[in-house]
């Protein structure tokens, strides 16, 4: 199941939350210190990792408000393709957890809609 996916393997208090970060650069966006494109740029291949493979939030955009954000997760390491490899279920998460290399996971909140996205934390993942 996606959903339990971010909040059981990279949402743990050992991991690093970005909140703060997030928070910032929308206070700038809205006080006028970055344009709206500067801030919604999510690359194509996020995009379409978003829409495919990303699990659905409760959270709607907070920069266009027209949907709910998803929730992508990567993860990058030893033996995973050198530019990571967006992971799609909790059976795949399991596995990558019982490797004995670590790796680093990452979570991007994306709007299918607008392209706001923003890393929202990260952990590692096995070791």
């Amino acid at each position: 199941m996606k959903l339990g996916l971010q909040a059981a393997a990279i949402g743990s208090s050992a991991g690093i939350d970005y909140r703060l970060a997030r928070e910032a650069t929308l206070k700038a966006w809205r006080g006028g210190d970055l344009t709206r494109e500067q801030i919604c740029d999510a690359q194509r291949e996020l995009q379409r990792n978003a829409e495919f493979c990303g699990a659905t939030t409760q959270r709607p955009c907070p920069v266009c408000e027209e949907s709910d954000l998803v929730e992508v997760t990567y993860v990058f390491g030893p033996w995973l393709p050198k530019h990571g490899r967006c992971v799609t279920s909790d059976r795949e998460m399991a596995r990558l957890a019982d490797r004995k290399a670590p790796s680093q996971g990452y979570v991007v909140e994306v709007c299918v809609e607008c392209q706001w996205n923003h890393l929202t934390r990260s952990r590692q993942i096995g070791g």
